[in-house]
């Protein structure tokens, strides 16, 4: 099965040049791309792939990998010559190329994970066509053109700077000039504000959310350890009334379920509804939570929801949630 970087968008091409699964969906096996330099200008090979997924499925004492679970179905990693490593599988996991490609496995070099197994943790090395040039907290990154970078005339651009702002100083740095690109979300206000001053000299694209809000419970910390809590605190928010009304405040606005809604392969409005916490009827659900809170002898619960400290869209879901449960 030859590499289409159209289908699998998240596979890095600039590492994977082609790649096969057997027959029994027990082997994937990945050929590399020549000549593919890291920004300490030694290269990239199938050993430096090899250690950084070990450290990821198998970390070694002291590092921590919250990843780990996802790659237990991986047996052996091998690294044959150079070019080419070979996943090897205890079980077939449908799942598995996706969790291989997912954008967080950052490439490691497997001479620096060797030096120091938390190496990674304060430094950065990688392999595109930007380097690493400066971090300072709260303010700014900034990346410089990779000279190096494995295709010729690449990147178009000498670097780049990310500043960190949020609220009214971001979109007054948008609407001035001073930024060219907003990357986390507006509010609808600030949407229409920006276009209502930039006319045709902004482009803002929307869509379905290609992320998820999840809400996650300590489940082996009573009373989260009973799943009659855990069911009643979800069957007690209205999704469908909150999706309406958040949208006129943030970009939250579409209910779904694993794919996104909107998608040909996303589950229907009508299949959702099925789903416990997902139905129409509010009021049912939130008497058969009451009941369930009964039952569990939790009828007086209380306790602390803590969110991240981003507001759009952290904060407004947040409250809405909380507004849910009282």
């Amino acid at each position: 099965m030859k590499f289409d970087p159209d289908a699998y968008p998240t596979i890095k091409p600039d590492v994977a040049q082609s790649w096969i699964v057997s027959p029994d969906h027990l082997s994937y096996t990945f050929k590399l791309r020549p000549g593919v330099k890291f920004h300490d200008g030694t290269t990239l090979t199938s050993e430096d792939v090899k250690a950084t997924f070990d450290r990821i499925r198998n970390p070694p004492e002291n590092v921590v990998s919250v990843r780990k679970a996802q790659f237990e179905d991986i047996a052996e990693i091998q690294a044959p010559d150079p070019l080419t490593v070979v996943f090897k599988l205890s079980a077939p996991n449908s799942s598995m190329l996706i969790t291989l490609a997912s954008p967080w496995n950052c490439l490691y070099s497997a001479a620096k994970i060797k030096q120091d197994p938390r190496w990674p943790e304060k430094n950065v090395l990688g392999t595109g066509p930007f380097r690493f040039a400066e971090h300072v907290a709260g303010s700014h990154w900034v990346g410089k053109r990779f000279e190096d970078y494995f295709e010729p005339g690449k990147p178009y651009l000498n670097g780049f700077r990310i500043q960190f702002m949020r609220g009214a100083a971001m979109v007054n740095a948008l609407q001035g000039g001073q930024i060219m690109a907003e990357f986390r979300g507006l509010s609808p206000a600030e949407r229409d504000r920006l276009k209502s001053a930039m006319g045709d000299r902004i482009v803002i694209a929307e869509s379905p959310w290609l992320c998820k809000l999840d809400v996650f419970f300590n489940n082996k910390k009573p009373p989260y350890d009973d799943v009659r809590v855990r069911r009643a605190l979800s069957l007690a928010v209205d999704r469908w009334t909150g999706a309406e009304a958040m949208s006129r405040t943030a970009f939250v606005r579409a209910v779904g379920a694993a794919l996104r809604p909107g998608y040909d392969l996303a589950i229907s409005d009508k299949e959702l509804e099925r789903f416990p916490g997902f139905g129409r009827d509010i009021a049912a659900a939130r008497a058969e939570a009451r009941r369930l809170l009964k039952e569990a002898g939790q009828e007086d619960l209380k306790f602390r929801l803590l969110t991240r400290s981003v507001p759009m869209p952290f904060t407004p879901v947040s409250i809405y949630l909380i507004d849910q449960w009282r």
